[in-house]
C-alpha cells in the first residue's frame, strides 16, 4: 500500500509587492541615510592605486580618504541628478549613456 502524504491545508501564500514598490522603498531609505554608500576599503584601495601613478610613495591619511569619498559621492549624486533630469525631459524613465555625456558636457567636466 502506498502512503499518501498529509494534505497541506493551511499553506500561507507569500505576499508579493507590485513592481517598483521595493525599489521606491530603497530609494527613500538611501535618501534618508547619511553614511557613505561606496564601501570604504575598496574606495581606499582605488585612491591609493591612482595615487601610485603620480608618486611612488604617496600616503593618505584617514581624514583625506573620508574627504575624497565624500567628494566622489557628492559628484556622482549630482551627476545622476542632472542625468535623470535629461531623461525626464526626453520623456523617458531610463537614463542612457548619452544623458550622462550631456550632463558632463554641460557641467564642463573633463573626466
Amino acid at each position: 500500500m502506498m502512503r499518501v502524504p498529509p494534505c497541506k491545508l493551511y499553506v500561507k501564500k507569500r505576499y508579493r509587492y507590485r513592481p517598483g514598490t521595493v525599489a521606491l522603498r530603497e530609494i527613500r531609505k538611501y535618501q534618508k541615510s547619511t553614511e557613505p554608500l561606496i564601501p570604504r576599503l575598496p574606495f581606499e584601495r582605488l585612491v591609493k592605486e591612482i595615487g601610485q601613478s603620480f608618486k611612488a610613495e604617496l600616503r593618505f591619511g584617514s581624514s583625506a580618504i573620508d574627504a575624497l569619498q565624500e567628494a566622489a559621492e557628492t559628484f556622482l549624486v549630482d551627476l545622476f541628478h542632472d542625468t535623470n533630469m535629461f531623461a525626464i525631459h526626453a520623456k523617458r524613465v531610463t537614463i542612457m549613456r548619452n544623458d550622462i555625456m550631456l550632463a558632463k558636457r554641460l557641467r564642463g567636466d573633463k573626466l
